[in-house]
């Protein structure tokens, strides 16, 4: 494999996933060019990576709110990480709003039973894969926090 066509998977792999170039390149390598094999190399050290950030504490983070059409359902939901730096960002707080959907439709009785369930916008995924997910990518501990839902 040359170096263009390498380029060519970590750009792509990248755009994907948002990861740091230089994670994407020496997954890329080790999978010998194999982008599904680099995703899951990916993956399992974003796992890891999670595992080791769990005990950090998440003293920072965004109450995202939701109200339902016609104002019948209202939702709110705390979701925590480390620092102000990334409870700013687009995608965090783009993942907390997408969680006051999730809790609007599915109703779940509590923060533990929201991140078993397949997330509405993609079943494919669990909602606690989204968390690692922003956890691996962010390089800091993200938890979900407390969960309300109020209808009428």
């Amino acid at each position: 494999m040359n170096q263009k066509e390498i380029i060519e998977k970590v750009k792509k792999i990248r755009k994907e996933t948002g990861l740091s170039i230089m994670a994407i390149k020496k997954a890329v390598e080790e999978a010998k060019g194999d982008e599904k094999k680099a995703k899951e190399i990916l993956q399992k050290k974003g796992l890891e990576k999670a595992k080791k950030r769990g005990e950090k504490e998440t003293k920072q983070g965004v109450v995202a709110s939701y109200t339902h059409l016609h104002s019948k359902i209202g939702v709110l939901v705390e979701l925590q990480c480390e620092t102000d730096f990334v409870a700013k960002n687009e995608e965090f707080v783009a993942l907390a709003k997408d969680l006051c959907l999730q809790v609007a439709a599915m109703n779940p009785k509590d923060g533990k039973e929201l991140a078993k369930q397949e997330f509405i916008k993609d079943s494919t995924v669990k909602v606690i894969d989204l968390i690692k997910g922003l956890t691996a990518k962010f390089g800091e501990n993200i938890k979900l926090g407390k969960i309300a839902r109020i209808e009428i």
